[in-house]
């Protein structure tokens, strides 16, 4: 009997082998399309997905130059909202607060994408509906169904669901993999990393 582990990085190839390499082509030319007119991504995202935020964030201005932020990055801000205004419009008031506009883009990562009827993740469903008002693109990389993000995005990488057990932890390590295959993608970036720049032997 395979162990957990075994189990766990066989369904990690799966996932893999599943994606929409096809729409990640076409998400990655809409985050071209973006830096070239000037826009600004915002990046949402609750939970594990909020620290993918904040790394991707750092990926999108160093390595492919775009200008990108999170709400997550600051919490003092964040949690005002929360306790003055409640969780479920921290993101849209924030976008507002931003002046987001059209030549603007929200990139949610979420496993779930947002779901109204369950009331899951509604802060990302209000932030949707601001973004749409204002005329922002949408993209996503999700899990499940692709949720409310896939319903009204323009670009949604929906991560295979291969175990109904295991949901959470794939989205979310396949946000990483999919943010990862953008940001060195040759027609983004605009700067190596680090050990990709350095000449000479691998080093430890």
């Amino acid at each position: 009997m395979a162990t957990h582990t075994q189990r766990y990085f066989t369904l990690v190839a799966d996932v893999a082998a599943k994606l929409d390499t096809a729409g990640i082509e076409r998400l990655a030319q809409a985050l071209v399309d973006l830096r070239t007119r000037g826009g600004r991504l915002f990046l949402l995202g609750v939970g594990g997905s909020a620290a993918n935020c904040s790394h991707a964030v750092n990926d999108f201005r160093k390595l492919a130059g775009i200008e990108a932020y999170s709400p997550c990055d600051n919490v003092s801000e964040l949690t005002a909202r929360t306790n003055d205004e409640g969780w479920d419009t921290v993101f849209a008031e924030w976008l507002k607060g931003s002046r987001a506009n059209d030549k603007d883009a929200v990139l949610v990562f979420s496993v779930g994408g947002g779901d109204v009827a369950r009331n899951v993740s509604p802060n990302i469903v209000r932030a949707l509906d601001e973004a749409k008002r204002r005329g922002l693109r949408i993209f996503g990389i999700v899990g499940r169904d692709g949720g409310y993000t896939r319903q009204i995005g323009d670009e949604v990488i929906v991560v295979p669901t291969v175990d109904a057990e295991l949901v959470t932890p794939l989205a979310e390590a396949f946000q990483a993999v999919v943010w990862h295959a953008l940001v060195s993608h040759p027609a983004l970036a605009v700067q190596r990393a680090k050990w990709e720049s350095v000449s000479g032997p691998a080093r430890a």
